[in-house]
């Protein structure tokens, strides 16, 4: 059923707006919206941490006394899943969130799954949404478009740098 009110029938945690703030605020998720360096230092923190993982399961397949230089860069790649899979969450949650903003037919459940509605955006809410989209949702998603291109630069060096070892 679809319906169109002047007063708002979604529930307030299932507004766009809501969770767009949410997100904002949350300590995950804030992680795009953040400057350059307040990005990268946890982006590069998580990487670190990754070679608790990466740099043992390397060190057995190449001890680092005979063959550093394969070791480094099997840990390495090695270590870009963790950041590679932290910054799909990010990426999958700030999507969302741009989604629903963007929507102007928006789906909401009133008490539970067996009862969905649709609430028509009025004009107003549908335009504020769409520059909330336009200005703060895809520049972080565009950010996280960059990073995933610049690991995959990496992954791409890593892997011809080891072809040439």
């Amino acid at each position: 059923m679809k319906r169109s009110a002047s007063r708002c029938p979604v529930p307030a945690e299932q507004l766009p707006i809501r969770e767009y703030e949410e997100m904002r605020e949350s300590w995950f998720y804030s992680w795009g919206a953040r400057n350059l360096r307040g990005y990268a230092v946890p982006v590069l923190v998580v990487w670190c941490l990754s070679w608790l993982v990466s740099g043992p399961i390397a060190a057995v397949s190449f001890a680092p006394t005979q063959f550093l230089t394969k070791f480094l860069v099997s840990a390495a790649l090695g270590a870009l899943v963790i950041p590679s899979l932290t910054l799909l969450q990010l990426y999958v949650g700030w999507s969302h969130v741009g989604h629903r903003l963007q929507t102007k037919n928006l789906p909401y459940e009133e008490s539970g799954w067996y009862d969905g509605q649709i609430w028509t955006k009025p004009d107003d809410i549908f335009k504020r949404d769409r520059l909330i989209v336009d200005y703060q949702v895809k520049p972080i998603l565009n950010r996280l478009k960059k990073t995933f291109g610049i690991m995959v630069g990496c992954l791409a060096t890593g892997i011809l740098s080891w072809s040439l070892l």
